[in-house]
């Protein structure tokens, strides 16, 4: 390996931003692009004055490449990274890790396999306001947690389901799952990121306004190890889209969050403060008139050497041996998530996470 780390982009939809990020990121080289689709290929080709391939065999094959990034339909990820692993080549892939639990535990044993980096961009993971939060929660600044709700009021006409390379993947239950998996996995990762370990799951799931063979709605309870629940609701049938809120109620606070900001972080106080001068945080029900204190992000930390972005990441885990923000056993925990979600609107029943 050189200096610089290769990179191959494969998927030119999400994918050319990606390959914009290699050559702005210290360490990375844009090797390659890669698309079945030959009109785009060659526009990125000529935008970014990088070869195109067609094939994926070939990006492979060679050996100026260290770092497949997968951005193709949900549910070729894993099998493409299994390929990937057992040609050599570090991999990164864009969310879902996959739409299938077996294929999620299929990439991470190539990787284990191979000794090679498989990472997942869940972007979410690369602002700091949210590792503030993952601080912030785990430090108990708003005490033990009550619950938490996900609300995700997203709108896709049919023209986005119907559209792509191959045409219409975004439909087919094949290839993709639906508003859970495909637009809530981002936010279904930071419930569990805060909140630990989910024990089990309930979900209805259901199609309203698209002609798809995946759901575009659902709500779901999440029960998590430490006994916190979480209600989760997506849709895609929202008009006008309202975006995406989650908030998370402790004993002696709350925090809000929408789009990628904090919109309410307050707690309760008393007027003393312990010895390292901080504020004492007590249950309201313990105090005639709770007052009440606005906590600051900042005062949380964040990773050092936070990385901007994916490709960022990948290098810092291929020349210095750095953890990703994001690994394989990361990234399943929410396809297991999902599919539990699926599994239990069929049965209407409880589904364990295992």
């Amino acid at each position: 390996m050189t200096d610089e780390v290769g990179f191959a982009i494969v998927g030119l939809g999400m994918g050319r931003g990606r390959a914009e990020m290699c050559n702005e990121t210290f360490g990375a080289r844009l090797v390659a692009v890669c698309d079945i689709w030959e009109e785009r290929g060659r526009a990125v080709e000529e935008a970014l004055d990088v070869e195109w391939i067609r094939d994926y065999q070939d990006v492979l094959a060679r050996e100026d490449i260290d770092v497949v990034g997968l951005f193709t339909p949900s549910g070729l990820h894993c099998s493409m990274a299994v390929e990937a692993l057992n040609a050599g080549k570090h991999v990164c892939m864009t969310k879902p890790m996959d739409i299938r639990v077996a294929a999620c535990n299929a990439a991470i044993q190539a990787a284990e396999a191979n000794d090679l980096v498989l990472a997942i961009d869940f972007e979410s993971r690369y602002q700091a306001v949210n590792h503030q939060i993952h601080a912030a929660l785990q430090s108990g600044a708003i005490g033990s947690i009550i619950f938490a709700d996900l609300r995700m009021k997203k709108f896709r006409g049919q023209d986005y389901y119907d559209s792509g390379v191959p045409e219409g993947w975004r439909s087919r239950r094949s290839t993709e799952g639906g508003s859970l998996a495909n637009q809530a996995v981002h936010y279904v990762d930071l419930l569990q990121w805060w909140l630990g370990p989910v024990e089990r799951v309930v979900g209805s799931t259901g199609t309203f306004a698209h002609n798809i063979e995946t759901e575009d709605a659902s709500i779901s309870l999440l029960q998590f190890e430490s006994e916190t629940q979480a209600a989760v609701l997506t849709t895609t049938c929202s008009f006008p889209d309202l975006g995406t809120v989650i908030e998370v109620n402790g004993v002696n606070g709350t925090i809000c969050w929408k789009d990628q900001e904090i919109t309410l972080f307050e707690a309760t106080q008393t007027r003393n403060v312990d010895g390292g001068h901080r504020p004492n945080y007590v249950h309201p029900g313990y105090m005639q008139q709770p007052e009440s204190v606005q906590l600051k992000p900042e005062d949380f930390a964040t990773p050092e050497e936070l990385p901007a972005n994916i490709i960022e990441d990948m290098v810092g885990a291929v020349v210095e041996g750095k953890p990703v923000q994001c690994d394989g056993y990361e990234g399943r925990k929410t396809v297991q998530i999902i599919e539990a979600v699926y599994e239990s609107s069929k049965t209407g029943d409880w589904v364990d996470i295992s």
